[in-house]
């Protein structure tokens, strides 16, 4: 779709106020206009829609209180040009209008997978009942329109905007090693890194990287610059460097061209002269929130190309180890980064019902996220457990989309533990069971490398998916079965193409979740085991 012309298109509004709006399934466009004492009024054309039908407009919820509308905007950004904000501060909620579906679905895809953070604030990205937005042009909106404008690549003058396609890059506050891989990986989400140079020039450790054009490097500089790579240190300065061009010589750990993979690597040396570098790369808790805006959490399970080509256009992501890392891809192969501490890899989940909490259930609701290794449940102190993953990218991922779910009835906490492995008792000290070990359970979702099951991660939702289902079972069997938890069972419906799958809708997160635990893996008879996971659709 092309975009329409400044005036029409890039309309912004801020609300604040009642945001009844989220409960309406009117179909939009949402038309506002803003009186001069601040009273809202709105009103809504269109038929009934669904939810979770594909819009090209977004519903982004549980923003940080001082959010910024640039933030919200970056959000967008990497997957097309945004063409309509309004934002509802008091609610802690956005409306984004991006300029196709095509780029929204991009958008509402890449997210459900990698959880979109700002500021250590998860953010949940969802489609929209409206098709678009229509906000007047008031004063108090101008802050939020002046942000769209400076950030909306179709309506920015590269040549006037952007006054070089090379970034200077300076990592301030350096407590633990930045890779010349970990810098390509956060700035790969704007556009395709060509070349990068990094060095250590008065005691700071800098980069010089080069974009195709200006306006890649314009939109990794509004949206980076300012951001921590890691929770409160590494934290990024970036302006135009003078250069036009970079000349690489080598490709190494200190420069790379990827344009030119034929070039020797030289005879190099280490990346920093930093003291960080001479310690062993332990640091600690590494924010699965690396940067503003979103996370690529992908697990130390890649080759290093050029780039990792991703499923969405205008995306490449190449390889980058733990903290940054919670996509994987398929067919990926072992990278040599040094590996995050293993304590990263056990949580502290608290606040958990101890008359019901088994090790079981745990393993079955973590085990959607990555391989459980170990569980113990904490004998003077039920309502506290340790969940041992298989590497620190899992945990993350775990502890991103679980913590404040409801289990039993109760708001999951979950931390990184101090912890580096989860001890079983000795032999002849009975705990009650409290203590499993599955390290060589059948039931881990990624033991094969590549699986499926990589690119299936969802955060949990009312609605789940089912597989592998025999043809002698139908409908009403599994809605009989599901309802047997004392669950509700709201809606139903087999995939066209494939009767082994189904998505069943139930009647809330906290039910779809428990029944999840208990029906993974139940036996359907014919030597089939339903296999249960999140879904991202609705019916």
């Amino acid at each position: 779709m092309t975009p329409r012309s400044v005036h029409q298109d890039i309309t912004v509004g801020t609300k604040r106020g009642s945001d009844e709006l989220f409960s309406s399934i009117s179909n939009g466009p949402y038309i506002m206009s803003t009186t001069a004492n601040g009273n809202d009024s709105k009103k809504f054309k269109g038929d009934i829609r669904g939810p979770g039908v594909p819009s090209r407009v977004l519903h982004i919820r549980k923003l940080p209180n001082d959010i910024a509308e640039t933030e919200v905007i970056s959000l967008g950004l990497p997957f097309g040009d945004v063409t309509n904000l309004l934002m509802l501060k008091a609610k802690n909620q956005a409306f984004l209008e991006m300029n196709s579906e095509e780029a929204a679905q991009n958008m509402v895809g890449y997210y459900s997978t990698v959880m979109p953070v700002i500021r250590n604030h998860p953010v949940y990205v969802q489609f929209s009942n409206h098709k678009e937005l229509k906000t007047d042009n008031s004063p108090n909106q101008e802050r939020a329109q002046a942000a769209l404008r400076a950030l909306s690549t179709s309506h920015v003058d590269t040549a006037v905007a952007a006054p070089s396609s090379v970034l200077r890059v300076v990592v301030e506050n350096l407590v633990y090693p930045v890779s010349l891989d970990a810098l390509c990986q956060i700035f790969s989400k704007f556009g395709t890194v060509l070349r990068i140079i990094v060095f250590t020039k008065n005691s700071q450790f800098q980069a010089l990287l080069q974009y195709p054009d200006g306006a890649s490097a314009q939109a990794a500089k509004l949206s980076l610059d300012g951001q921590n790579i890691y929770n409160g240190c590494c934290t990024l300065r970036i302006s135009f460097s003078k250069l036009t061009s970079l000349n690489v010589k080598y490709n190494n750990e200190k420069s790379r061209d990827f344009t030119r993979p034929d070039l020797p690597s030289g005879d190099s040396q280490p990346t920093m002269e930093h003291p960080a570098m001479a310690t062993a790369f332990t640091p600690g808790i590494i924010s699965a929130a690396p940067y503003g805006g979103a996370t690529h959490a992908f697990p130390p399970a890649f080759t290093i190309q050029p780039a990792v080509s991703f499923p969405y256009p205008g995306l490449t992501v190449p390889a980058l180890p733990g903290g940054l890392a919670s996509l994987s891809l398929p067919g990926a192969t072992r990278l040599g980064f040094p590996p995050l501490p293993a304590g990263v890899c056990v949580l502290l989940i608290s606040n958990l019902n101890p008359e019901r909490v088994t090790p079981h259930c745990l393993f079955i609701l973590f085990g959607v996220y990555g391989d459980v290794m170990r569980v113990k449940i904490l004998f003077n102190k039920k309502e506290n457990a340790l969940v041992q993953m298989s590497d620190s990218t899992q945990a993350q991922l775990a502890m991103s989309h679980l913590s404040g779910q409801q289990l039993h009835g109760k708001s999951l906490r979950i931390t990184l533990s101090k912890h580096t492995s989860v001890q079983l008792p000795r032999e002849g000290h009975e705990d009650q069971g409290l203590t499993k070990d599955y390290s060589n359970s059948p039931l881990h979702r990624f033991k094969k490398p590549g699986s499926k099951n990589y690119s299936n991660i969802f955060p949990p939702s009312a609605t789940l998916h089912l597989s592998n289902i025999p043809p002698s079972v139908v409908e009403d069997d599994l809605k009989m079965l599901f309802s047997s938890s004392g669950a509700v069972v709201k809606a139903f419906k087999f995939f066209q193409k494939d009767h082994k799958m189904a998505l069943i809708q139930m009647g809330s997160v906290e039910e779809a979740i428990e029944c999840l635990i208990e029906f993974h893996n139940h036996d359907l008879g014919e030597n089939h085991h339903l296999r249960v996971s999140f879904s991202k659709s609705s019916i």
